[in-house]
């Protein structure tokens, strides 16, 4: 009689195991993932206080960034990278100008017809440590290219990769933003003009 039974609940164990096989193991593959995935998450945390990383880091070297390029700049200079993105540079000797744009190549044109010469490719990485990258802050690329620009323009256009307009740019968006660079211009006479009159009128 112990026989059969003890036969009968050892099949039955074997069922129920087989039944419930699939549903623990995938319950001790999960929590395994997970012991994994907290272990790794305070190694990181860890690694990261150790090396005093701040998510915030970028949008601090940004405003920093910013706070430079206006204290080298001029007033008008600052004004157009403020307001559209970019700078314009004149150039030496010939009557060009160039569109300095951050991390995009610096474009030559035709200020009287707005012709567009060629793309001049520079790059400036950041070499700074721990966090040292390919990119300078946004505002420090503009402002290392306008420094290389009006201290040795021909130096920096004669060791640029220079190619053919429409290269990396599209020359639709470099004529709009051409467009854009005009209107702002004439905005800004225009507000100053209005200041001028209330000057003399107030006189």
């Amino acid at each position: 009689m112990l026989l059969p039974l003890g036969a009968t609940a050892i099949v039955a164990t074997v069922l129920l195991w087989e039944l419930c096989r699939t549903r623990v193991l995938g319950l001790l593959g999960r929590a395994r993932s997970e012991l994994v995935r907290r272990r790794a998450l305070a190694r990181g945390t860890e690694g990261a206080a150790q090396l005093g990383y701040d998510p915030g880091r970028e949008r601090r070297a940004e405003r920093r960034a910013r706070e430079l390029l206006r204290s080298c700049v001029n007033e008008e200079e600052w004004a157009m990278y403020r307001d559209l993105g970019f700078l314009r540079v004149w150039g030496g000797d010939e009557p060009h100008a160039y569109l300095v744009y951050p991390h995009r190549p610096i474009v030559a044109y035709l200020p009287r017809t707005g012709a567009l010469l060629g793309e001049h490719c520079v790059a400036f990485p950041d070499h700074s440590r721990p966090y040292g990258s390919a990119r300078l802050p946004a505002a420090d690329d503009v402002l290392a290219k306008w420094m290389a620009l009006t201290a040795d323009e021909r130096r920096v256009v004669g060791e640029a990769n220079m190619h053919l307009p429409g290269r990396q740019l599209d020359p639709g968006r470099v004529k709009a933003d051409l467009a854009r660079l005009a209107r702002w211009e004439r905005e800004r006479l225009g507000r100053a003009g209005t200041r001028g009159l209330g000057s003399v009128r107030a006189a």
